[in-house]
């Protein structure tokens, strides 16, 4: 029996679910997870994390939507009452501090959050190991590398966890394969086809990023050869050498120093262009695209990064609202759910939850919160505190009415209305 068998066979395992018999499958988690690989696009360029990350709009995108997640505050709440309505932090739970600041001796919240997205967003997956004492609370959380991972199951059907341990990351394990039970993993999928890995939008659209990967080298190349369109050299006679005199064309009027230099041509040599000016072959046009496509790709609204074309003072605020609800949302539940799912014990999980807070990220403009505020004190659903709250200012003592809710006195039923609204008894006597 070898390493893993004997690991699994003394390791107990709850069932999957509650089926009554776990299938013996074998490798549809690997497998279904590598369905899209990096490597060369249809353009001929290869196309990986490394890089898709040197495109100026991939980076700008998945810098933009980690360091938003990073920066946002995560907090662990308990349930105050049975109803599920209250709720306070939980800042006595051990996770915590975990999680709003610093999930290991070596990183920040902010960092290890930025890291796990980043995973997320180029490969697809993002992993961490769970360290815990004998009673089974967790101590920390280390990243692991999502391309030396992978995911499988056994002959029971219980997911397991091989990460190929080949740098000096984990100290004393270099060069080994690490085999982690799925309560030691915390694992945020990305989409995916089966629910449990998913699948890296890179290897996903390397087609369209192999494109836009070209079309970069294109236009290195154009300035490098001078900013002109190529072109043939044309002698009357037979060249002896014409490599050399092709060296001395590029040496003397090649790269963008040399660009719109007077030409001198011997013997009755003629240049003559052979390609389009790239205004022609719409390069600009070509390159506007590749960003269009790859914001298309992450879901992040173009003015998010430098993009400002379609851009206008009347819509930049809604597409920044729209960017919190239709592509951050989605991301922060996936974490949120993750959270519950691997770092709440199953008993917790009905007391506690975890809750990013994006409050400050849909504020309105100055004059748009104040009316804000004034309608929710005028309509009795907010207190003075609860908006100074959110405006981070110093609260009124409630001695002095800073919690006190009010309500407008103006305010009558439909049904009410054109009766007389004082009683009989107290209203005045007829003389």
């Amino acid at each position: 029996m070898g390493f893993f068998d004997s690991f699994m066979a003394t390791t107990p395992h709850p069932r999957p679910r509650d089926a009554p018999k776990a299938p013996e499958i074998q490798d549809n988690v690997r497998d279904s997870g590598q369905t899209f690989i990096f490597g060369k696009s249809d353009a001929g360029e290869r196309v990986d994390e490394k890089s898709a990350m040197q495109i100026a709009t991939v980076y700008a995108c998945v810098r933009l939507l980690a360091e938003t997640i990073a920066g946002l505050p995560l907090h662990l709440f308990k349930y105050s009452d049975k109803t599920g309505n209250g709720k306070e932090r939980a800042v006595d739970h051990p996770l915590y501090k975990l999680l709003y600041r610093q999930p290991n001796p070596e990183m920040t919240s902010f960092s290890f959050r930025e890291t796990l997205m980043t995973h997320l967003l180029l490969y697809g997956n993002a992993y961490a190991q769970i360290v815990r004492d004998g009673k089974n609370t967790i101590l920390g959380l280390y990243p692991l590398l999502p391309e030396n991972v992978e995911v499988d199951r056994n002959e029971k059907g219980d997911i397991y966890y091989i990460y190929h341990a080949y740098t000096d990351e984990v100290p004393g394990e270099q060069n080994k394969d690490i085999l982690f039970r799925r309560d030691e993993i915390f694992h945020v999928p990305g989409l995916g086809f089966n629910g449990l890995v998913g699948f890296s939008p890179i290897a996903m659209m390397k087609n369209s990023l192999g494109t836009t990967i070209a079309v970069e080298k294109y236009g290195s190349a154009f300035f490098k050869n001078g900013a002109q369109p190529s072109g043939v050299l044309e002698h009357p006679g037979v060249l002896k050498n014409p490599e050399r005199i092709r060296e001395n064309w590029s040496q003397v009027y090649g790269g963008p120093g040399n660009a719109h230099k007077v030409a001198v041509l011997e013997e009755g040599m003629q240049y003559k262009a052979i390609s389009l000016p790239p205004e022609d072959s719409q390069f600009l046009s070509t390159r506007q695209f590749g960003v269009n496509e790859i914001c298309r790709i992450f879901r992040v609204p173009p003015h998010m990064v430098q993009d400002l074309e379609h851009a206008t003072f009347s819509n930049i605020e809604h597409q920044s609202i729209d960017f919190v609800v239709h592509t951050l949302t989605p991301w922060l539940v996936r974490f949120e759910q993750a959270i519950m799912k691997d770092l709440l014990l199953e008993a917790e999980q009905d007391t506690y939850f975890p809750k990013f807070n994006v409050d400050g990220l849909l504020r309105g403009d100055y004059a748009s919160r104040m009316q804000g505020y004034a309608t929710g004190i005028s309509n009795g659903f907010l207190s003075p505190n609860d908006c100074r709250r959110l405006e981070n200012l110093d609260l009124i003592p409630p001695e002095k009415g800073g919690d006190d809710y009010y309500l407008n006195g103006g305010y009558v039923k439909l049904q009410d209305a054109g009766k007389d609204r004082i009683p009989t008894e107290q209203q005045p006597k007829k003389r």
